[in-house]
Parts: C-alpha cells; structure tokens; sequence
C-alpha cells in the first residue's frame, strides 16, 4: 500500500476536548477511526476513548497483514465497542450512559468499507467532487429526507445536533454499512466531527482536500472551520488519506508498507492520559483512575 496520512483535533471554544482520532495500518490493511462524545465531565471523552482505543486494538490484534472479513470485522468491533461503553457505566453505576458518534474505515487489497453511527461523517472525494459520502443519523437529516426543510433551513435548525444512532446511550446503535469502493489513484478520505464539516459547506472542504496535499490540507481545512465557527467553536476532528497507486513516484510524506513484516503495525493515537491545557482541572490521579477504568471495560471484551 501507498498512501499520505495526516489527522490533528483541537478543542475549539469548549472547555473539554470530547473527539478522538486515531489510524493504524499493517503491510496489507489500514484503519481509520473516529469519534465524538457526548456527555458531562470525563464521560463524554471516556466514551470517545473506549470506542476509539477498542477499535484500534482489535485491529491491531486481527490484522496480520489484514482482517479475513472488513465488513464482519467492523460489525463486530462497533458493537462490542458499544458494549464496552454500557460496562463501563454499569461498573460506575451512571444514571445516564455516555454516548459517542463513530465512523470507522478499513482499506484493504486497495477496497474501502466504513461503518458508522452518528453525524461524524466520512468524504471519499475523487477527481474534485464528493464520490460517496456517509448520511447523518440526526432529526434534521430525516426531516431534510422527507422533504421538511431544505439545505438552508437545516444548516440553522435548533436541533441539528440530535442524533437517533451513536454508540453507548439507551438503545442500540444503527449502525450503517457501505458498499465496498474500489480506490483510485488519487482518491482522498477524510473523516472529521460535526465541529469541521458544520461551520463551512462541503465545497470548501472539496477544494481544500481533493489535490490530496493531505499535511497541508487537514491544517487549512481545521483553521477554516474554527474561524467560521467563532466563539461557539466545537471541538475539531480531521483525518484524511490521500491514497497512490505503486506507479506514483514517492514523496517524503509518503507511507509505503511493502517492507513491512507481516506481524507488524504502526499506530497514531492520542492516549487518555496525555496532558492538555483543556484539562487541567484535573488531576494526576483522577486520570490514572480513568486510564485503568478504560482498560478494564475494553478488556472484558477482547
């Protein structure tokens, strides 16, 4: 495989940052993940971070170089993800489960799948236009699908930010499948949070991402949404791959795998634990605390 990669997050103008990012990849498989939490102090981010590490290390434990079935896997690993979360507010015995959005991408053998629940969407954007997009689990979506509102309306509705699917809560997750998406050279995925893809239309993020110059891109992209976001800034999640055939000449930030071993995996994600000034108001040890209590919910389920 042949691709460039380049995800970041920012807090915005909240207090917290509740989204998580993450990527990993072997010789022959690479996933992305994402998500966005929903809930009050820790919990939301908690929620965020077992769905995101859960993913990752199950990849990591299945991919050797790739998983036997992607859409099987995704199914699998989002469920049991969901179900880690409802643990996790069992063991804490929370009168309200934490939630959090999920969108989940696996490549292999140059296919795409995703897997998502919520409004955190994906983009597979080719030749300067949106190929394929994820459909937002939320009111506003089924309203502008019924004909209710139209694209202006719904981009200032008081309730786009409610969403019927998400992973932990009260009730299961919808959680919606692709069709399998042969990549071309040149190809961009990029999959962000509500806090990139609501202030600015999506003809901006096509024009910011679709030269596939994703280290530059991702950078704009996130500086766009938070000036067009303002003071009620949300927190910013983005990753973007842009993907190469074997005849494109290499770059410095080009990724290959073909010398990797095939047992081996490498990994971008930001632990619970690292400290960031939107955090410090707690302490050491209400993070460690958090940290085992994470590990131990993901655990059950491994």
């Amino acid at each position: 495989m042949r691709f460039t990669i380049y995800q970041e997050s920012r807090v915005g103008k909240r207090r917290t940052n509740q989204d998580r990012v993450a990527y990993s990849y072997t010789r022959d498989a690479l996933l992305l993940v994402l998500a966005d939490g929903m809930g009050g102090h820790l919990y939301g981010e908690v929620a965020a971070q077992i769905s995101v590490q859960f993913i990752a290390q199950s990849f990591q434990q299945e991919a050797r170089p790739k998983v036997s079935d992607p859409i099987l896997f995704l199914s699998r690993v989002l469920s049991n993800a969901h179900h880690a979360i409802l643990d996790y507010a069992f063991d804490k015995q929370l009168s309200d489960v934490p939630r959090t959005t999920i969108v989940a991408c696996l490549i292999q053998d140059g296919v795409a799948h995703w897997a998502h629940a919520g409004d955190s969407r994906l983009y597979l954007i080719r030749r300067n236009k949106v190929f394929a997009q994820t459909r937002d689990h939320s009111r506003v979506q089924l309203m502008l699908d019924q004909g209710l509102l139209d694209a202006e309306a719904a981009a200032s509705h008081p309730g786009r930010n409610r969403i019927f699917s998400c992973l932990g809560g009260n009730h299961p997750p919808q959680i919606e499948f692709s069709r399998a998406v042969t990549l071309a050279n040149g190809d961009v995925i990029a999959m962000c949070s509500d806090g990139v893809w609501g202030p600015i239309d999506t003809d901006s993020l096509v024009r910011t991402l679709s030269n596939g110059r994703v280290m530059e891109g991702v950078p704009a992209l996130m500086d766009l949404s938070e000036a067009a976001g303002g003071a009620q800034c949300d927190n910013m999640s983005l990753i973007a791959v842009a993907w190469h055939d074997e005849l494109q000449e290499d770059s410095p930030e080009t990724v290959s795998t073909r010398g990797m071993p095939a047992d081996a995996y490498t990994t971008q994600m930001e632990g619970f634990g690292r400290r960031r000034p939107d955090q410090e108001d707690l302490s050491e040890d209400e993070i460690e605390k958090a940290i085992r209590e994470i590990n131990a919910a993901i655990h059950k389920f491994k």
